[in-house]
């Protein structure tokens, strides 16, 4: 199933799927579409930056289920404390 959030947050910033995966920095343009297009998501730490570049709420950008929600609260616990 199509991220159509993730689609249109990039879009709305006027990024291609290319302009996306050089800001960042590891991914490559074929990992950002398969983000889109629902064949896998990324890691945590590539769907933090994707956040802040998109300047969207993780949590809207991806869903999760409970475990990765925990550990995504954990993760978020850690940022803070840093």
């Amino acid at each position: 199933m199509k991220n159509t959030n993730l689609i249109k947050a990039r879009e709305s910033k006027n990024l291609t799927q290319e302009q996306l995966a050089k800001l960042l920095g590891k991914a490559g343009k074929q990992s950002v579409s398969n983000w889109e297009n629902g064949h896998s998501k990324p890691p945590l730490s590539i769907a933090f930056k994707l956040s802040e570049i998109l300047e969207k709420d993780i949590s809207f950008l991806f869903s999760f289920n409970v475990q990765d929600s925990h550990t995504l609260e954990v993760s978020c616990e850690k940022r803070a404390a840093v």
